[in-house]
């Protein structure tokens, strides 16, 4: 068996540049949102480091949380190509 058959039944963790965006009300003005961007290198599916961070910012800061959205991008992928349709000449 190939790992690239292996892939396809187990789910092998991952290294990802992970971005996660945070809604937090404001401590003094609970009904204003303000954002807060994350980014960091995380492990894909489980991400421990947004947990843990997560974890860190209910502990410590005081505004709470309102919502998280993650994006997560694999840092090594095949390439992808794109044909144009049409083309540019510059002179």
């Amino acid at each position: 068996m190939l790992l690239r058959d292996i892939e396809r039944v187990v789910r092998i963790p991952d290294w990802r540049l992970t971005t996660a965006e945070i809604l937090y009300r404001m401590p003094d003005h609970p009904t204003v949102l303000q954002t807060f961007v994350w980014q960091k290198v995380d492990q894909a599916p489980g991400f421990p480091e947004l947990h843990g961070f997560l974890e860190f910012w209910r502990r410590e800061i005081e505004g709470p949380l309102h919502s998280v959205r993650v994006a997560s991008a694999a840092l090594w992928r095949p390439a992808e190509f794109t044909y144009a349709d049409g083309e540019l000449r510059l002179h």
